[in-house]
């Protein structure tokens, strides 16, 4: 025992003059360039066991359910987009085909779907189709009908996860006693497309961001992490005001039990003017190519005004952004960031759970923050060009991190060739893990991006702790 102790005790030590270091992160940088798709709302991208990502979403003509699959995020952008089932021409499932998803269960694919009628196109319901075959691109589809539940009204946005080794049901639907259009419910499956037992409700609009526009919540989407379920929903109208909710409940809690979920009081996902992001919603949720981030899927439009009604608005697009986690194991949304290539973060390489931020415009090394979007920058072509980088925030688009008096601070590209200079970098492998990243200066050769106590400074690198003070990981 003493033994195991002191063996214990010396791999707990740190040499003379060595500095610490943070961990490597388990979930690195996963970036994209978005939008992935134009005029494709309501996206659901599900990655399967045979190395392709599946995805569907709905179309402006609102008359068919397409898919497309590739083995990356990214090319499903250009992937081959098919055709799987198109609305009836009389009866019900004629109109307003809605919010397709794509899952695979017990062998078998599965879309759900919401649709209208050619009589009544607002009388929507749920559908589902069952798929055989290895390839859904050109699988046998059939109908297997509507998806009963309590009630004959308005519902829409049916979704399914398995958690605890039962699979269940969530929804978006109509109580016709009550006021508002759509509240989010749930209940567990006796088989793909037939719910058993008393749903419950687990969401009503009742904050006023939920009833801008219209009283919505719709679009539930489930993630798992940290043994806790996260459901997103989307509530208001499906404009500007168009944003995400959040519920959430342990996962070895009863989920039927609607005391058993908590509910964000504000919204986690919102439009965003800086970056020119409006309605960001109905979103579902993947993972990276590497399997180890988290990301996020959703929709929305690059303007905020918008003539007549915003279902006659072709142009909600398909977007992607990988989803943080916040130390006490909750989902950090961020914001919708801008069109082009996504951001990252670098935490430090020796201060434990340091990312670089800006605060006040002054670059700084620290842990815990917030807002998420304080510690992302996108890696763009260097402003000074030549095989380099800039690095510009994500929530101030046009402010990058530049050296002045070897100090680095975020501001605003004045477009002189001293800003661009200033503002670049070579990327470099980390100086002190080549896993790692190390930023030279363009215009100081020898001289990289260093925290001090702290803050960010461009210096020349002579010691160990130097180099390990001038080593990031992009997150």
């Amino acid at each position: 025992m003493i033994l195991a102790l002191l063996v214990a005790l010396a791999g707990c030590l740190v040499a003379p003059g060595s500095p610490a270091r943070a961990a490597v992160p388990d979930s690195p940088a996963a970036t994209y360039t978005n939008p992935v798709a134009e005029k494709r709302a309501d996206p659901h991208i599900f990655r399967h066991t045979d190395g392709y990502y599946y995805f569907t979403a709905t179309v402006p003509e609102y008359d068919r359910i397409v898919l497309r699959r590739a083995t990356t995020i990214q090319g499903l952008s250009t992937a081959q987009e098919v055709t799987i089932w198109t609305r009836h021409s009389s009866g019900v499932m004629g109109a307003h085909i809605w919010a397709p998803e794509i899952h695979f269960i017990d062998g078998k694919w599965y879309v759900y779907f919401a649709a209208g009628a050619t009589s009544d196109v607002w009388a929507i319901r749920m559908y589902v189709l069952e798929g055989t075959g290895a390839n859904p691109l050109t699988a046998a589809w059939t109908e297997k009908g509507q998806i009963k539940t309590r009630w004959e009204s308005f519902s829409l946005d049916a979704t399914t996860f398995v958690v605890g080794g039962v699979r269940y049901l969530a929804w978006a639907q109509r109580d016709p006693s009550v006021n508002n259009n759509t509240d989010v419910y749930l209940a567990s499956m006796a088989n793909p497309w037939t719910i058993t037992g008393t749903p419950v409700m687990l969401s009503r609009p009742t904050y006023s961001w939920e009833s801008a526009g219209y009283k919505v919540n719709e679009g539930p989407a489930v993630i798992q992490h940290g043994g806790k379920v996260f459901m997103t929903y989307s509530a208001g109208a499906t404009d500007s005001n168009y944003c995400l909710g959040l519920l959430s409940a342990s996962a070895s809690a009863d989920l039927l039990d609607t005391a058993n979920w908590s509910k964000s009081p504000s919204p986690v996902f919102t439009s965003n003017a800086s970056t020119s992001q409006y309605g960001p919603g109905h979103n579902s949720f993947t993972v990276s190519e590497d399997g180890r981030s988290d990301v996020l899927v959703y929709h929305d439009r690059s303007y905020k005004d918008i003539s007549g009604d915003p279902l006659n608005d072709p142009n909600r697009r398909t977007r992607v952004q990988k989803l943080y986690w916040k130390a006490d194991g909750t989902p950090d949304f961020g914001i919708p960031v801008a069109d082009g290539v996504t951001p990252q973060r670098l935490s430090s390489y020796n201060l434990a759970d340091g990312f670089v931020r800006h605060w006040e415009y002054r670059a700084r090394v620290e842990a815990g923050v917030s807002p998420l979007a304080d510690s992302q920058f996108r890696a763009v072509t260097g402003l000074a060009g030549g095989g380099t980088v800039s690095l510009e925030s994500a929530n101030f688009p046009g402010y990058y991190l530049r050296h002045k008096n070897f100090e680095v601070w975020l501001e605003k590209n004045d477009g002189t060739a001293q800003f661009a200079a200033d503002a670049t970098f070579h990327r470099r492998a980390g100086l002190s893990d080549a896993a790692g990243l190390s930023y030279e200066s363009y215009n100081y050769p020898g001289r990289y991006v260093r925290h001090y106590d702290h803050l960010l400074y461009v210096r020349t690198p002579s010691t160990t702790t130097d180099r390990a003070d001038a080593t990031f990981y992009a997150q």
